[in-house]
């Protein structure tokens, strides 16, 4: 299928990193499917199959569950007490995870960016200096370089009734092939308290949410969403 380039990692990404990791041809939200052979859960077993299992030392009360998993946390990341891992999740340098935080499997957290305080993430990747620092949940969701999640930013990842997410694009909702998809949020993209983000969101680059806003579908770079 034929994808307007503004769904894709080169119009939402301009990390190397993340355009390295993403399939230029398809939807960002490739990524996230767990049968993708290069998606996100395939490229972090692959990482953390080749690096192994890393914990923080000198940290108080925090918890880790490897069953699924490695936990890897690279030296000069950040973990306050009462955190929770789940493996598998790799924690690069320099990011931080504040205390009473719940990180579940497969989430990839790169350098500088941010997990605050009761805050939740699950199957997800942080590109560098994303953050989600205040009661947020992110499930199933790229976070572009730079993003912000205001306190209380949910980003939904499951339709009510269970069904696959489909996405409106030129006036045509097309097949995510997705039953669980959050947001794609491009670099810069800024969130205020407590929006939420229904299943299969896309915002471009340097878009704006205000506060108490609920948003669907997909909006382009630059987008000022009320």
């Amino acid at each position: 299928m034929d994808w307007p380039a503004g769904v894709k990692a080169e119009a939402l990404f301009s990390a190397d990193t993340a355009r390295s990791m993403m399939n230029s041809s398809e939807p960002a939200w490739s990524m996230l499917d767990p049968n993708n052979p290069s998606g996100l859960k395939a490229q972090l077993q692959s990482k953390l199959s080749a690096i192994g299992s890393k914990h923080p030392e000198g940290v108080e009360y925090v918890t880790i569950d490897e069953r699924k998993g490695f936990v890897h946390v690279e030296e000069g990341a950040i973990v306050e007490p009462h955190v929770h891992l789940i493996g598998p999740c790799l924690i690069e340098s320099k990011a931080t995870i504040r205390s009473h935080a719940y990180v579940r499997e497969y989430t990839w957290m790169m350098t500088e960016s941010l997990l605050g305080h009761a805050s939740e993430s699950k199957h997800s990747l942080f590109l560098p200096g994303a953050k989600a620092p205040h009661f947020n949940y992110v499930g199933d969701s790229i976070l572009g370089s730079n993003v912000n999640l205001g306190a209380g930013v949910k980003l939904s990842n499951l339709r009510n009734d269970g069904q696959h997410i489909g996405i409106w694009l030129d006036d045509v909702r097309r097949e995510t092939g997705l039953r669980k998809f959050g947001a794609i949020l491009g670099d810069n993209a800024q969130l205020g308290c407590n929006a939420v983000t229904n299943p299969g969101t896309v915002l471009g680059k340097s878009s704006m949410v205000h506060p108490n806003t609920t948003v669907s579908g997909y909006h382009a770079a630059d987008s000022v969403v009320r």
